[in-house]
């Protein structure tokens, strides 16, 4: 029989004074205003566009991975420029979290401390949520409160697969950071217990998907849940690098699938 392995115990957060906590809410606000809370602002007026225009939903469509050139090496290089200035929020909430003197990387988690685990909980993580998530999918789709998802849009070169799976990585190591490992790390300092962290935490996720419609909100505000739950469980042990993992596989899939699935399979398959 296994020994049951204790739940985590954060080290005591000094408490902070009035002034402390309003500087440490305004980072927040700023580090989610440049990036995940931008996109939730954007999704949300998206979908009551969406929502109010003549064409319903379920007509609609959202395309991931958009080409942004004609010209092969001029859209490689737009996409990997894309890439590079997204994960900037990752290191700039990285380097705030520095500030307390400790490694930033090693206090949420991404370190090579538990490799096999880290590896283990991700794929576990990844199966988890990916058959459920599909199935959200296909019900948000024949309810009519899904639009129809192109994972990718990119031409074929020689390009194309390795920048998709930069792309996937790049969403996980955005999302999980900041909206799991940094904001925990912030909110407790103001002070948050664990259930209120995993509200907010799956509400922002489920937010910035919005603009796919109300299926996918769900289905990440569920994603969210177990990803949150899990981080600051016994099992997490408030480590994000097996949730940045989970997250790579399911968009690696998603992304790397759908581009190479051929398109008469996808039609077949009520995908466009």
């Amino acid at each position: 029989m296994s020994a049951v392995v204790p739940e985590p115990s954060p080290a005591p957060v000094r408490a902070l004074s009035a002034r402390e906590r309003r500087r440490t809410g305004a980072e927040i606000w700023i580090v989610l205003g440049l990036s995940l809370g931008q996109s939730a602002v954007y999704a949300l007026v998206n979908i009551v566009a969406r929502l109010t225009a003549e064409t319903p939903l379920a007509e609609q469509s959202a395309t991931l991975n958009a080409s942004r050139s004609e010209r092969p090496l001029l859209d490689l290089t737009y996409q990997l420029l894309g890439i590079g200035f997204a994960l900037v929020p990752v290191a700039l909430a990285l380097f705030l979290l520095s500030a307390r003197g400790s490694s930033a990387l090693a206090a949420v988690g991404i370190d090579r401390a538990r490799p096999g685990r880290d590896v283990a909980w991700g794929v576990a993580l990844a199966a988890a949520i990916g058959i459920p998530g599909l199935a959200f999918y296909a019900l948000g789709r024949a309810l009519g409160i899904t639009v129809s998802v192109q994972a990718s849009a990119l031409d074929e070169h020689w390009w194309t697969v390795p920048v998709l799976v930069l792309a996937a990585l790049q969403n996980g190591l955005l999302e999980e950071v900041v909206a799991v490992g940094y904001l925990f790390e912030r909110t407790r300092d103001l002070g948050w217990d664990r259930l209120r962290f995993v509200v907010a935490s799956s509400l922002l996720r489920g937010s910035y998907h919005l603009y796919q419609g109300i299926g996918p909100f769900l289905g990440n505000v569920v994603m969210g849940l177990v990803f949150s739950w899990f981080y600051t469980s016994r099992w997490g042990r408030r480590r994000v690098l097996p949730l940045v993992i989970a997250h790579t596989l399911l968009d690696v899939v998603a992304f790397v699938g759908y581009a190479l699935v051929p398109a008469e399979w996808r039609a077949a398959m009520g995908i466009t």
